[in-house]
């Protein structure tokens, strides 16, 4: 069944990803197809219309034993606040089943948007379409809207769904800058959060559980958002990021005496080391002196167990200059 699906779809597929899905809208606009369809399917798990969805499945599966399975599995139900409530409509989010049942649904729209000769991705029911003009994209957009809603019976979300030039789009948590690929605003808001809450410092765990948690966030984020190829911020995290690790040890050493104590044993003299224990200054605001950043260097930092964003963003763009 899986070879069964559309070139143009990239979601929970072996061998496909988001960042193809990318890439090709990328390849669209190369190509002088820089207006795009950006239609919002609304809740689109939770209201899959059962009919619709196992007349399609039946097209592919012709044994009952197996469709009735698939119809008890969507009408299984869900529990609220300890009531089981029905499922009319929808697949389960999270379900081992479900991504597999939304591409048999979805399919019907890849084909539908092929034999348009439309140019288009789909990532599970984040889809775009791109054409040349306005003009185009607004019949595009009125025709695909009616086949959703007449054949597939799937609602749109009015507000969300928009024409937008290729400058404007947001796809996947990317945006297109000229040639370039690079990752949302609203995606690095996302990091700079959750890397705040793992270097706040009055979390009260220990600096190798910090590096832990950290190393899988970052590592994890930058596995996809390293398809951005806009280098310049790269480098600059990796100073933030350093500064509010040496912000944390600053506020964990506390007293004068242990800071002085730990500044001269990582080879600070002892006059400096008095100065800036003795200091008033907060620690974010000492985590950018001089002595700070010679006690803590970057490689001291580095051996501690800090991942660097820009080597893991290098090795993305240049795995063999970093193997």
């Amino acid at each position: 069944m899986v070879n069964q699906f559309s070139d143009y779809s990239f979601g929970f597929r072996p061998g496909r990803n988001a960042h193809q899905a990318v890439r090709r809208v990328r390849e669209y606009f190369r190509s002088g197809y820089k207006v795009v369809v950006d239609i919002d399917l609304a809740a689109f798990f939770d209201s899959v219309n059962h009919d619709v969805l196992m007349r399609l499945v039946a097209q592919r599966v012709k044994d009952k034993r197996v469709l009735r399975l698939i119809g008890r599995y969507l009408r299984a139900g869900v529990e609220v606040d300890s009531v089981k409530q029905p499922t009319p409509v929808g697949v389960p989010q999270g379900g081992p089943l479900s991504p597999l049942l939304a591409n048999i649904v979805l399919h019907e729209l890849d084909g539908y948007l092929e034999s348009q000769g439309r140019h288009f991705a789909r990532y599970a029911d984040d889809f775009v379409i791109c054409v040349g003009s306005t003009s185009a994209a607004q019949r595009v957009k009125a025709n695909v809207t009616r086949f959703l809603k007449q054949r597939l019976k799937l609602n749109i979300n009015h507000d969300k769904s928009r024409i937008v030039s290729s400058k404007e789009l947001e796809f996947l948590g990317f945006y297109f800058r000229g040639t370039k690929i690079v990752w949302s605003d609203k995606a690095l808001h996302r990091f700079k959060h959750r890397v705040r809450q793992l270097t706040g410092r009055s979390w009260g765990v220990s600096m190798e559980h910090r590096y832990t948690e950290l190393r899988r966030y970052v590592v994890g984020w930058l596995n996809y958002f390293a398809l951005s190829e806009y280098y310049r911020p790269v480098p600059e995290l990796d100073e933030w990021l350093r500064r509010r690790l040496r912000t944390c040890y600053w506020k964990q050493w506390r007293w004068a005496r242990t800071k002085i104590r730990h500044l001269t044993a990582l080879g600070i003299g002892l006059k400096d080391a008095i100065k800036a224990g003795m200091s008033s200054k907060g620690p974010y605001c000492m985590s950018r002196t001089k002595v700070t950043q010679m006690a803590m260097s970057n490689q001291w930092l580095k051996e501690q167990g800090l991942v660097s964003i820009q080597q893991q963003w290098c090795r993305f763009h240049y795995p063999a200059s970093t193997a």
